[in-house]
């Protein structure tokens, strides 16, 4: 028997994206995120450079309301050519 992890709806739910740390890369993933969730500020997310300055790695919280939404933002998210992974 495998235990499956289920999340209860609506959450508190952190998502991060990794990405080239180009100029406006965390202004364009905040704007992708308020689409889904248009409570988001951007004093809610946390971004860190890599050592050598090349990726971005960003953390936001959004207030998920179901899977739909996850899809969906995540669909978005991934279709920025510079985003090359998102957790």
């Amino acid at each position: 028997m495998t235990d499956m992890l289920t999340i209860e709806f609506p959450c508190d739910y952190p998502i991060k994206i990794i990405g080239l740390g180009e100029d406006g890369f965390a202004a364009r993933m905040l704007g992708i995120v308020q689409r889904h969730a248009p409570e988001v500020e951007g004093f809610r997310m946390r971004a860190r450079e890599s050592r050598n300055g090349k990726y971005l790695s960003i953390t936001v919280s959004i207030w998920a309301s179901g899977e739909a939404q996850l899809r969906d933002l995540h669909r978005d998210l991934i279709s920025d050519p510079d985003v090359k992974m998102v957790l």
